[in-house]
């Protein structure tokens, strides 16, 4: 998974966010910088009845926060998202013999351990020009 950091980065340089089922996102500066959400049409949650397991599909969750707008949200683009950042760009992912990655674009290379990590040094140096 990317950083906030890297994040805080990619929106800085102008990555557009179309939320959408799937996509994580974290909300800053609000103690709770380290929790992951991720959006989803309902909520699935595990019962336990009598020693079974249920999968109990739930439309809505009770919670203290109702609603945050976008803008208040970071982004966090899956390596799929981030590969569509890229576009024409990619040529390919390379892993290295110390387990790291390395995004190969047309004209640069962006290596980094995680290889959503890579991508998003990649989306950012495009980003930045």
């Amino acid at each position: 998974m990317i950083t906030v950091e890297q994040a805080r980065r990619l929106r800085k340089a102008g990555a557009l966010w179309a939320p959408g089922p799937g996509d994580r996102f974290v909300v800053p500066d609000r103690e709770m910088d380290e929790d992951v959400f991720v959006v989803s049409d309902m909520t699935v949650e595990i019962h336990d009845y009598n020693g079974d397991k249920v999968i109990g599909f739930n439309g809505t969750t009770e919670w203290a926060l109702d609603s945050i707008e976008q803008r208040e949200v970071i982004w966090l683009p899956r390596e799929d998202q981030l590969r569509a950042l890229l576009g024409g760009h990619f040529q390919r992912l390379e892993t290295g013999p110390d387990g790291g990655y390395t995004v190969v674009l047309t004209d640069s290379r962006h290596s980094a351990e995680d290889a959503e990590q890579a991508y998003a040094e990649a989306a950012l140096a495009l980003l930045q020009g």
